[in-house]
């Protein structure tokens, strides 16, 4: 139980400091989807 709060805390930690405000965050997962969208797509 502790490994996955101390994993669950430091994946917080690098989201909060890679994406400094929520707008950053909004650009960050449109960026996902984009790229999730594109494996998606048949070719």
């Amino acid at each position: 139980m502790k490994k996955l709060t101390f994993l669950m805390l430091l994946c917080l930690a690098a989201m909060v400091t890679g994406c400094n405000t929520v707008k950053g965050f909004g650009q960050d997962l449109q960026k996902l989807g984009g790229k999730i969208d594109e494996k998606a797509t048949p070719k």
